[in-house]
């Protein structure tokens, strides 16, 4: 069964791959990834390595913990589900379009208007 470790305080010029590569002398590595903003595409700092076997990811955390890589002292744990949210997605529900008939004009005596 595999099994999907954190690794925190990445530098910021770590790749997928080269994540990848410090990670495989532990085991078969099924993937790796460094998350990056998605505005900037620039790493958020951490990233996840995903192993083929539970005992591979157990000897990489404790083997690679504390040590360094690309220069930074990396913090590598289990990684943990992240709980999905039960918020709906896109307009929420809600009616966004704006019709006049709908919403009654008011003016709060500073010359705006409100709707």
């Amino acid at each position: 069964m595999s099994k999907k470790i954190y690794v925190g305080n990445l530098n910021y010029k770590t790749t997928d791959e080269s994540l990848a590569n410090c990670f495989s002398q532990f085991g078969e590595v099924l993937s790796s990834v460094v998350i990056k903003d998605r505005a900037t595409g620039q790493s958020k700092g951490f990233g996840f390595v995903e192993f083929a076997e539970e005992q591979f990811a157990e000897n990489a955390i404790e083997n690679m913990g504390g040590k360094e890589l690309d220069g930074r002292r990396i913090r590598v744990n289990m990684a943990e589900d992240k709980p999905k949210k039960d918020r709906p997605r896109g307009n929420f529900g809600r009616d966004r379009s704006f019709s006049a008939e709908k919403h009654e004009s008011r003016n709060y005596g500073d010359g705006a208007y409100r709707y």
